[in-house]
Order: structure tokens, then C-alpha cells, then sequence
């Protein structure tokens, strides 16, 4: 007999990618979605929130991330003895407290896939999990839900740290960018012009505006982002000051200093050829 599994924010783009994922697992999948506009694309569908809970293994939470801790207050303690709530937010300051005061009857599961709804295969892809009460048990069942996945395990406080820096601080810096191109009147012209570095760029600021303004919100909210934003504006005004005052020397070590940096762990000639076989590809 096939496990259960509801997905709660069945209609949003995880969800879809979700309810496609675990129902070719074999899974039996329920969908539900609050937004009743949305379409929910798996074989069982659910109007009530509380109903679609009731008898499946596992309940896993698509949900934006201000409703989440809310949504799992009102369903825990609904939820079947023995059952599994997955939560995948990607800020956890709100949602793990949430998590660890769910009964003891259910286990909850706190992860953050690093991947939206476009790839292709979960398997390769990074999970990240953050332990709430048996960390063992919980990578465990994550490893069984989603095999061949790379898996990272790091406290709540330490995980939204270092998202500020992988998505956070990109989000910010790529929001700017793509403001920056609507404002050219003249972009025809500049996308003949440009190169294998801006194409890439563009492509990547172009991606992250696919995104809703819901979630681009939660992902440049977060608290440690702001330690992040600040360094980058302060270095900005830095390189564009000693630039345009023409301190050659200035700008030269900065540049030193960060290519010795980086260099310890990447190899810049491979990162090099990586973005024109990028390029390459997508000209294709």
C-alpha cells in the first residue's frame, strides 16, 4: 500500500514540483491550496486544510514563510500519531520554534531545499536539514524521501546566516541589476553589445525576477542579510571612489587581495571556462 503524503501549497511552483516528485515516487499524493485561483495538479485534490491532514504519513509545507509557523500550529495537533510535518521555508528563525513545539505524537522535519521549481531531477541537488528534535531520525527519513540528494545538516541560527550570503545578498545585488536594465531605453542595444559576463548575469537577474515578490521579500528580509548589504555598499562606494580619484594602486591590491583569497579554493582559470561553456550552451 502506498504512503500518503499531502502537500499544503499544492498549486505554487514547489508544490507542483513536489506533487510531480512524490507522486512518480509512488506516493499517494493529496494537493491542497488556500489560493483556490491556483490549480492543484495532483490525482487527489483537498478544499479543506484540516480534512487533507487528517490520515496522510507525511504532510510536507509549500507555504509561504510569514504563514508557515501558523499553519503548523493549526495542523499538528490534527495530524496523525506517528506522522511526519516537513517544512521547507528558506529563513527558519520563525518556522523552527514552530516546529519544536509541534506533539510529541508527530515528527517534525525541518529542510531547506536549495533548488526552485524548474530543475529537471532532485537527485545531485543540496538539502539542507536543520535538527528540531531527534536529528538522526530526521536526516534519516529526508535521505529516504529524497535519495541521491546531497545533505547538509546546521543549526537554524547558522543556516539563516548563511543564506543571507548564498541568497540573500544575490537576490539584492541581482534586484539592483535588473532595475537598473529596465531603466535602459536602449536594451535592444545593449544585449547586441554585450558579452559572455553580462549575458550570464542578465540570464541570472532575469531568473530571480521569475520569482514571486512574496518570496524575493522573505529571502531579503532576513535579519543577517543586512551585515551582508552593508559590507558590499561600503566596497562598492570604496572601488568607485578610489576609481574615479584615479588611486590605481588602490584598486589593483583590492583586486590582488580578493583573486589570492578566492584562489585558496577555487581554481579562477576553471571558474572561467565554466561561464564561457555556460554561454556557450545557452547560444546554442
Amino acid at each position: 500500500m502506498a504512503d500518503k503524503m499531502t502537500i499544503i501549497g499544492a498549486g505554487g511552483g514547489m508544490g507542483i514540483l513536489f506533487t510531480k516528485y512524490f507522486t512518480d515516487m509512488g506516493f499517494e499524493v493529496t494537493g491542497h491550496d488556500i489560493d483556490n485561483q491556483k490549480k492543484v495538479r495532483a490525482s487527489v485534490k483537498s478544499d479543506s486544510l484540516i480534512g487533507s491532514i487528517l490520515q496522510p504519513d507525511y504532510v510536507l509545507l509549500c507555504t509561504p514563510t510569514k504563514a508557515t509557523p501558523e499553519i503548523i500550529r493549526l495542523i499538528s495537533k490534527e495530524m496523525k500519531r506517528g506522522a511526519f510535518l516537513i517544512e521547507i521555508s528558506s529563513e527558519k528563525s520563525k518556522t523552527v520554534p514552530a516546529l519544536a513545539k509541534t506533539p510529541s505524537k508527530i515528527n517534525p522535519i525541518c529542510i531547506h531545499p536549495m533548488f526552485g521549481p524548474g530543475i529537471r531531477k532532485i537527485k545531485g541537488r543540496n538539502i539542507i536539514c536543520i535538527p528540531i528534535k531527534d536529528a538522526k531520525k530526521e536526516l534519516t527519513i529526508t535521505k529516504k524521501l529524497f535519495p541521491g540528494a546531497n545533505f547538509v545538516t546546521i543549526d537554524s541560527t547558522e543556516h539563516d546566516k548563511k543564506i543571507a550570503l548564498i541568497l540573500g545578498l544575490t537576490h539584492l545585488m541581482n534586484l539592483a541589476f535588473a532595475n537598473i536594465l529596465a531603466r535602459d531605453e536602449t536594451i535592444t542595444l545593449t544585449e547586441k553589445m554585450s558579452g559572455t559576463t553580462f549575458k550570464a548575469q542578465r540570464i541570472i537577474a532575469e531568473s530571480i525576477l521569475t520569482e514571486t515578490p512574496e518570496l524575493i521579500n522573505t529571502i531579503i528580509s532576513n535579519p543577517e542579510l543586512r551585515k551582508y548589504g552593508e559590507e558590499f555598499w561600503r566596497d562598492i562606494g570604496r572601488l568607485l571612489a578610489d576609481s574615479q580619484e584615479g588611486k590605481r594602486e588602490d584598486v589593483m591590491n583590492y583586486v590582488k587581495a580578493c583573486q589570492e583569497k578566492i584562489s585558496k579554493n577555487v581554481d579562477l582559470n576553471k571558474s572561467s571556462k565554466k561561464l564561457s561553456n555556460m554561454v556557450n550552451l545557452l547560444d546554442k
